[in-house]
């Protein structure tokens, strides 16, 4: 059986190189190496693109959920081969077949897994799937590389 692992927000700073407010993962709930990732962001009226994304119908932007499934995808693919964070960076690559179904709100939680779909070297390709309340709000492929920092 395969090992799983949780880890609160301490830990995933530790990990992950975004700082305040771009931190998009509050807590993963269950992580299985090299196979998939669960965990969720608390959406909050305070966030700052909340002030200018239609202020008058808060909105959390596509992109911002899209960069919440790399942040967690991101998280895997660390704790399936853990790289030195000080000489190496996971960069997000690309993305394909992203879709938008249900808008994300102040007051959601913004569930986030993430499944590995393919890994060679250094080279991960991911399927994140992101909902509320078990209603799918958005999905993508995302495709992401360890690289050296200085380069």
């Amino acid at each position: 059986m395969a090992k799983r692992t949780q880890l609160d927000i301490e830990r995933i700073l530790q990990i992950i190189p975004q700082r305040w407010p771009f931190v998009l993962v509050d807590r993963v709930t269950d992580l299985v190496a090299n196979e998939s990732i669960r965990g969720h962001k608390c959406v909050a009226m305070n966030e700052p693109w909340f002030l200018g994304n239609l202020p008058r119908t808060p909105i959390m932007p596509g992109v911002l959920v899209l960069e919440a499934l790399s942040q967690i995808g991101g998280i895997l693919a660390y704790a399936s081969e853990p790289f030195d964070e000080s000489t190496s960076l996971l960069y997000f690559l690309g993305i394909d077949k992203a879709k938008f179904r249900r808008p994300v709100i102040p007051g959601d939680r913004l569930d986030l897994e993430v499944s590995v779909m393919h890994h060679r070297t250094n080279v991960w390709k991911l399927k994140g799937e992101a909902s509320v309340d078990g209603t799918l709000c958005a999905q993508a492929e995302l495709l992401a590389s360890v690289v050296d920092r200085r380069g």
